[in-house]
């Protein structure tokens, strides 16, 4: 169980969702950087190491962290596309990471990318598709935009626009 306060209430919001279908209050105990600060979050799901969940926003949509981490465990549980429903049993079995995204950053170039510190955005169109910095089995840049371009459905050798970002990673 992590003492950090980010996983607790992604922990939190989605054991009294998956259990009583509740969304729950955002909690009066948080610091003030998570009531009210607003930023793009991703929470992802792992379950015996292995992805079980993860969904996130680029820009914040609520009106804090708090709401988006809230919001977005919950998703992460019950509308990611390729999961089933997190059930109940699996509950004691996940862990959970939560990332809160810096600034977006144009860039001209892959050479501009480093897999461990920053996340990928391509773009072709009305298509977008978004890697996280710091995976497990990311090895390089090239992979890194490709995995971002096939998310997005955008082919291999199709042209896009780059852009990075940070995140402060809780765990």
């Amino acid at each position: 169980m992590s003492n950090d306060p980010y996983v607790s209430l992604a922990r939190r919001s989605l054991e009294a969702y998956i259990t009583t279908r509740k969304v729950i209050d955002v909690p009066k105990d948080l610091c003030n950087e998570m009531t009210e600060r607003q930023a793009g979050a991703f929470v992802s799901l792992h379950k015996n190491n292995d992805l079980r969940g993860c969904i996130g926003t680029i820009a914040p949509t609520t009106g804090s962290i708090a709401e988006e981490i809230i919001r977005n465990a919950i998703r992460a549980a019950t509308a990611d596309p390729r999961f089933p429903e997190v059930t109940p049993d699996e509950l004691t079995d996940l862990t959970i990471k939560v990332d809160v995204l810096g600034p977006i950053e144009d860039i001209t170039s892959p050479s501009e990318l480093d897999i461990k510190r920053y996340g990928v955005i391509v773009r072709k169109d009305n298509r977008m598709g978004l890697l996280l910095p710091d995976l497990e089995g990311i090895t390089g840049v090239e992979q890194q935009i490709q995995i971002a371009k096939l998310k997005a459905g955008i082919a291999p050798y199709e042209e896009v626009e780059l852009q990075r970002f940070e995140v402060i990673r809780h765990s």
